[in-house]
């Protein structure tokens, strides 16, 4: 098959692209040269912004065509006006932040999704990002009617995260010790492979799978403590001591998502505990975690990325509330 990606070069579309090479598809990647991992020079790369001009696509035809990138309806109306119907099977990638809120776990594609006061909007923030893509599927049905998949990824993981979520937790728990946790130990939660993520949708689109799916595991009931402590046996030396402090304690120390990366401040998010039947009915067949992490662990030793601001505590921090904590329960 010939495959376009738009975007591709980093993380979740690097592990698609990854996939369709490892299956011997010719693929061609459309990005602005930002970026171009070393491992991906032996395929076609067409430097365009999307934003700007795709003249580059003239006369081009696809038998699929793998969307990473878009955040905002236009983006979407301009590729499909550019395809022409030339790009084969369309596959858009979105994000479980579609989703209103649920009460309960158990959420399937047919959930109801978050709607913006401002539709027009193309502002994307923690507050648009979720209706921006319900926009974005939306113009994608309408542009590409029965020829189309939607795949929505929860936290993606995995080697090549340059988010520094998941990431900062497995650095953490490798250094071993007292590790201040992020509670209640049972908030939902669930993550997905890049690579598993990217073998499937690839196989979405070598048989035209039609449909949305939730590309989530592992299945319901699995929380936050289920994660750390998957970290703790893939990754954490002898001793390391996962202390969960109580999560309004942390609130009032002026702690957040952003400094213990994941965590939903003491809520229980259903929107982490949704049923991944159709995904699994379909193909999609998750890993053991501690492989992944212990995978993340061994890219990041090799490949030494940095840490990235505004994610995680200072060792400092830490252990100022680890202290603290103790104190406040002796």
């Amino acid at each position: 098959m010939r495959i376009l990606f738009i975007g591709g070069t980093r993380f979740v579309g690097r592990a698609i692209a990854d996939a369709a090479r490892d299956r011997d598809h010719e693929v061609t990647l459309l990005h602005r040269g930002h970026t171009s991992p070393a491992d991906l020079e032996d395929v076609e790369h067409l430097r365009a912004d999307r934003d700007d001009d795709l003249s580059v696509l003239a006369g081009r035809t696809f038998d699929a065509t793998i969307d990473v990138c878009a955040y905002v309806p236009r983006q979407v109306r301009q590729l499909a006006e550019a395809l022409d119907g030339r790009g084969g099977h369309h596959v858009f990638i979105s994000t479980m932040s579609v989703y209103a809120d649920t009460d309960a776990p158990g959420l399937t594609e047919d959930g109801a999704l978050i709607s913006l006061d401002d539709p027009e909007t193309e502002e994307v923030t923690a507050q648009t990002y979720g209706g921006l893509k319900v926009l974005c599927e939306q113009q994608a049905a309408s542009s590409y009617g029965d020829a189309l998949t939607v795949v929505r990824p929860t936290y993606v993981i995995g080697p090549h995260d340059h988010t520094g979520r998941f990431t900062w937790w497995v650095r953490r728990i490798a250094r071993g010790g007292d590790v201040l946790a992020a509670g209640p130990y049972d908030a939902p939660m669930q993550v997905i492979d890049a690579r598993d993520q990217g073998e499937w949708t690839v196989k979405l689109a070598e048989d035209g799978t039609a449909g949305t799916f939730n590309s989530i595991s592992p299945t319901p009931p699995f929380g936050f403590g289920d994660l750390l402590d998957a970290a703790v046996r893939a990754v954490g030396p002898s001793g390391t001591n996962l202390v969960w402090p109580d999560p309004a304690w942390l609130k009032d120390q002026g702690e957040n998502y952003q400094s213990l990366p994941l965590w939903t401040e003491g809520e229980h998010e259903w929107t982490m505990a949704a049923d991944p039947t159709r995904a699994m009915s379909s193909g999609l067949s998750p890993r053991p975690l501690t492989e992944t992490i212990s995978d993340t662990w061994s890219w990041i030793k090799d490949e030494q990325p940095p840490l990235v601001p505004g994610w995680g505590l200072s060792e400092e921090r830490e252990a100022e509330l680890l202290a603290a904590w103790a104190a406040h329960t002796g």
